[in-house]
């Protein structure tokens, strides 16, 4: 979901470029979940038809010079993961955002019926309140 509402916002944003992946996902490739789907499309976002998830590789450690987390265990699964050598920073997907009373977003595929939307709410906050400094997302980093 983030990476659907970050690509169409990755002008105004400065973002050259957005991905996603994730530390525990399957090996094997899977189109978006339709929950997502619909809520994004309800919103105007659109992934491409052939999207499909991956897994992290160490390879996204060199090519991305930040690479984001939505929770702390994703964020520690990251750590754990990076080369010793790597100019990808690290951080929080809503680090810095004040007023939310959280500073992860909720994994939804579990969640209640509203949950991908409460989701996509998050990611569009944080896409709204995008920091100009990327340093806010790693300021506790190592």
């Amino acid at each position: 979901m983030a990476e659907a509402v970050l690509r169409a916002r990755a002008g105004e944003l400065g973002l050259t470029e957005v991905a996603s992946a994730g530390v525990f996902a399957s090996s094997r490739a899977h189109p978006v979940d339709k929950r997502a789907a619909t809520v994004l499309a309800q919103r105007g976002y659109q992934l491409d038809r052939r999207w499909r998830s991956r897994k992290v590789v160490a390879e996204d450690f060199d090519r991305h010079d930040l690479i984001l987390a939505m929770d702390r265990k994703v964020l520690q699964a990251l750590r754990t993961s990076r080369p010793a050598i790597s100019p990808a920073r690290l951080g929080l997907f809503l680090s810095g955002m004040t007023g939310l009373g959280l500073d992860e977003v909720p994994d939804p595929y579990y969640g209640a019926g509203n949950a991908f939307v409460h989701v996509l709410d998050l990611i569009e906050a944080r896409a709204h309140t995008w920091p100009g400094d990327p340093a806010v997302f790693h300021r506790d980093e190592r």
